[in-house]
This record gives C-alpha cells, sequence and structure tokens, in this order.
C-alpha cells in the first residue's frame, strides 16, 4: 500500500456543556487554563480520544490507557515483546534485528504508532539488548483552545457510606470537589505530512479513518466528569492539498478559518485560492 500522496490539514470544532473536558492533575483535577483563563485540551488528551476511537473500531493500538486495555498487558515493554500481540522480544534485540526493520514492523503493526510516532526505549532485561528506536509520526495535532475565556464551576461532594469495615459503624463523610466548565467552545487543528508518512507507511486509507474518527471523538467517551452528551463535535474542517508538499502552510491554513465565541464559522477562502475546505457535521 502506498503512502499518503497529498498533504492534509485538519480543524474541529467542540461544544463543552457543563463537563471537564481535560483535568489538571497537578491542580485539584480542575479544567485546563491557560494563564490568561482560555480553556485548554492537551494534544495528549485529544489522541488518547483518537486511539480509543481506532481501539472501539478493532485497529491495533500500542499505547492503550489502563481501563480499555484489550491484551492484558501490564506495559508497554510487554506488549511490544508479546509474541501474541506484539512484535516478539527478538524484534527488539538489536543483535538480531536492524533498528529500522524494527521500527517498519512496529508501524505496520499498531496503527497509532504509524500515525504519531512512538519511542521504543526499552532497557536491558536479561538477554534482550538495550534498545531506543525513535519513530517520528507525519500526525501532529494541536492542543484546543477555547474562544474565550471559561467559566469554571467547582462543587463539593461528599460520600456517606462505608468503604471499609463490616457495616456496623457508619463512618464520616468523605469531602471532595468536582469541577466542570459551564460552557465553552473550543477548537483543534493538526496535520498530516507525507514526507514523513513515507517512513511510517502511514496511508490514504489510514487518513480516511482518522477522517471517520474525528466527527466521533467523544463516543463512548462518558464518565462522571463529562456525562453523556456534554462533549460534543460541532464540525470538522478537511482540506486535502493537490501534492505532497502543500499549496499553503499549515498555519495559512489554520488561520484562514475563523471561529466565533458561539461555535458559528466562516472560511476566508481569499486567503488559500485553490484550496477548498470539505465540511463534516458532528455526530
Amino acid at each position: 500500500m502506498s503512502s499518503l500522496q497529498h498533504k492534509i490539514d485538519f480543524g474541529v470544532i467542540l461544544l463543552v456543556d457543563h463537563a471537564n473536558p481535560n483535568g489538571d492533575p497537578l491542580n485539584g483535577n480542575r479544567p485546563r487554563t491557560d494563564y490568561e483563563g482560555f480553556g485548554e485540551i492537551s494534544d495528549v488528551c485529544i489522541k488518547r480520544k483518537i486511539r480509543d476511537r481506532l481501539q472501539d473500531e478493532g485497529f491495533a493500538v500500542f499505547v492503550q490507557s489502563d481501563d480499555r486495555k484489550s491484551d492484558g498487558m501490564s506495559s508497554l515493554k510487554a506488549r511490544a515483546e508479546s509474541e501474541e500481540f506484539g512484535l516478539g522480544k527478538d524484534v527488539f534485540n538489536s543483535k538480531k534485528t536492524a533498528r529500522d526493520e524494527a521500527a517498519a514492523k512496529a508501524c505496520a503493526k499498531w496503527f497509532d504508532v504509524r500515525a504519531f510516532g512512538q519511542l521504543f526505549a526499552f532497557g536491558k532485561d536479561g538477554d534482550i539488548a538495550g534498545v531506543s528506536i525513535p519513530v517520528r509520526g507525519p500526525v501532529t495535532v494541536r492542543s484546543a483552545f477555547s474562544k474565550e475565556p471559561v467559566s469554571i464551576t467547582g462543587i463539593q461532594i461528599t460520600k456517606s457510606v462505608n468503604s471499609e469495615g463490616d457495616g456496623t459503624k457508619r463512618g464520616a463523610d468523605t469531602m471532595g470537589m468536582k469541577h466542570r466548565v459551564d460552557k465553552g467552545i473550543y477548537v483543534f487543528y493538526g496535520s498530516m505530512n507525507p514526507q514523513l508518512a513515507v517512513r511510517t507507511g502511514f496511508s490514504d486509507k489510514d487518513a480516511e479513518v482518522i477522517k471517520g474518527i474525528l466527527p466521533r471523538l467523544f463516543e463512548n467517551d462518558a464518565s462522571s466528569a463529562r456525562p453523556e452528551g456534554s462533549m460534543a463535535v460541532l464540525h470538522v474542517f478537511w482540506w486535502r492539498h493537490n501534492c505532497k508538499a502543500g499549496q499553503y502552510s499549515s498555519a495559512k491554513v489554520h488561520r484562514s478559518l475563523k471561529v466565533g465565541n458561539d461555535g458559528t464559522y466562516e472560511i476566508d477562502a481569499s486567503a488559500t485560492p485553490g484550496l477548498v475546505a470539505e465540511v463534516i457535521p458532528g455526530f
């Protein structure tokens, strides 16, 4: 299968409605904000959701979250060296397999590796030689930011049931806090680079898979912090250039999309003549 033949840029408008889109564990799990009060969803969080949707569709994913593991592997190293779910120990033994060959096999095996890249850095373990294999992925995703400063509400919660003991004594109420963004419009952008896709084998078919996932980014993603329906993709914008190098820089393409505080949008076609965005409604 040939690699990606055209540069692709994309943008996504999100709605957050009384939810915590991405809690900061270093700040009491409050929704992430920058120093000016604009809401933020990290690129790592966005790629996590893309990986989860890929798993839902049956694609092999290397970086799996603990609560969605499909193979029972205890670590990335265990998954990589597994004979059943990975590539086996010999592939990551520098004395038996060249680094480029190991990287190619990892890209062929796992969708997220050939899309986002991965650093395989495993120390020595018995007869396994230490190895560090960097894979630079063609798909980059920027953090999402709100269009205006967000209002964050914190509510105090209590737990008044016994979680330990035999139940004969009522435990003291445990106090806690939950935080949410009352309402916000967030936007993030991404790009797919054909030159890097040659190295990982990322193909036009792979790009179409991600294109189909983006409108459904929050499918099967509900939690107490993000109740069902509180997170939604409003629109996905897909720019397919007519060549590998791209007709315009990604920065110029991304800036051509103007998004209002209410989620309305306008595309400045005069900024990128000849490059038309496909607009896909959210799921």
